[in-house]
């Protein structure tokens, strides 16, 4: 687009990540370059960046103030993250249009770096949402005499990481719920639900196995299911509004009267969605498994089971000590440590110690002052004496085993 002889003005990021994205973190240093170009030479007051995070949100609802009255009420809330400005030409008074003080650019392309830095303090991870936003941009300002300055504004991602490799999101996740059906004056049997998952907290693309048991003593055909749903709330004025949202969902196999349907490890994908938003003050992103037995003609059993969706996936020692704790909590075959069956002696005091060491160490040691003179007598000897002599003979029994207080075992089985 060709506003008189300026031809193009645009944004590029210096991208922190093989893919060319620009995506950064709290801390990170954001830079990049503006580039102009102009078809002939042109005179210019300035040429500003702007940058600014910040999230907002916003929704009306309609009241009833009467039969013949009604009103909106708007709801808005904002939080500021950062504010930057910089001058990359010119100085900072653009209202007026006078001659002094113009730069010239001459005709072809022209880059000019901007760099700054992100606040150290966590910020609120990029979010585009049903009632509000968070959201990163640079804007550039061209300002020249006598004309409407050229304008253009980037966006950029910022990624507050949750790491998921924490012992609170590698928990296992757990309940049990039971229902009674009743039909006039007749009482069915229960129904009853039980499902358990490996942790708390998943990254996107990864697979969630789930462990569960259903039972069904009704006389009604019941249907399994499960189900990640994502909550958007929007804080705002002292009210609050929520969107609930499918994100994913399985489907098992219908239960007559008296079946049971045992799921071990049935999966569950997470699809590519937003991490979880948890520390802004007006909007929070939550996830949670429903895990739930639909029942016709009755409002369904379900068990909700809170999930993290962060941005560091899985490191193997992660996996290995949530395999570990699943083992022992979740009763789950997976492979566990080994360790060695018989611990392997200390060496022997003679590879340690030499005989010319320990005589050379019984030899006594000449006196500098009277501190030391004082240092000769029976008391230094006798730790001389004991310096390099061997220690106990090393035995793979305990000859002075504790009297044992509870014979019960560590980890009893529940």
């Amino acid at each position: 687009m060709v506003l008189g002889k300026v031809k193009s003005l645009t944004i590029s990021f210096d991208c922190l990540n093989d893919s060319n994205v620009p995506v950064y973190s709290s801390g990170d240093t954001v830079s990049g370059r503006v580039n102009l170009e102009v078809t002939g030479e042109i005179r210019v007051k300035s040429l500003k960046i702007h940058a600014r995070g910040h999230a907002k949100v916003r929704w009306t609802e309609s009241r009833n103030a009467g039969s013949n009255t009604a009103y909106t009420q708007n709801y808005t809330e904002e939080v500021e993250y950062f504010n930057h400005k910089d001058i990359l030409i010119g100085h900072e008074r653009d209202d007026d249009n006078s001659e002094e003080g113009l730069h010239t650019i001459h005709s072809g392309r022209h880059e000019y770096a901007f760099s700054f830095e992100l606040p150290q303090t966590p910020l609120a991870t990029s979010f585009e949402g049903r009632h509000g936003s968070v959201r990163y941009w640079v804007k550039a300002e061209l300002h020249r005499p006598w004309l409407l300055p050229v304008k253009l504004k980037k966006e950029f991602t910022v990624f507050e990481h949750i790491d998921i490799n924490t012992p609170s999101l590698l928990s296992p996740q757990a309940g049990t719920k039971e229902k009674t059906l009743c039909c006039w004056f007749c009482t069915s049997g229960p129904i009853s639900l039980s499902a358990k998952i490996e942790r708390k907290g998943y990254t996107p693309g990864e697979s969630i196995q789930i462990f569960a048991e259903i039972e069904n003593c009704s006389s009604r055909m019941v249907v399994p299911k499960a189900a990640i749903y994502q909550t958007q709330a929007f804080y705002a004025k002292g009210k609050m509004k929520e969107v609930k949202q499918l994100v994913a969902s399985l489907r098992g196999e219908s239960l007559s009267s008296g079946k049971t349907e045992t799921w071990n490890g049935k999966v569950l994908k997470i699809p590519p969605v937003s991490p979880s938003i948890l520390d802004c003050s007006i909007i929070r992103v939550e996830y949670s498994l429903m895990v739930y037995v639909d029942i016709p003609g009755a409002m369904d059993l379900f068990l909700n089971l809170p999930l993290v969706i962060g941005t560091i996936p899985l490191h193997p020692f992660g996996s290995r000590t949530s395999s570990v704790s699943s083992q022992c909590s979740m009763n789950m075959n997976w492979l566990g440590l080994t360790l060695p069956e018989r611990p392997e002696a200390p060496p022997s005091y003679a590879e340690v110690v030499t005989e010319e060491q320990r005589q050379s160490s019984l030899a006594p040691i000449a006196a500098c002052d009277d501190f030391e003179r004082a240092l000769q007598g029976p008391l230094f000897a006798y730790i001389q004496e004991f310096r390099f002599l061997p220690p106990p003979l090393y035995s793979e029994i305990d000859p002075n085993p504790d009297q044992p207080t509870d014979d019960r075992p560590s980890c009893p089985s529940r």
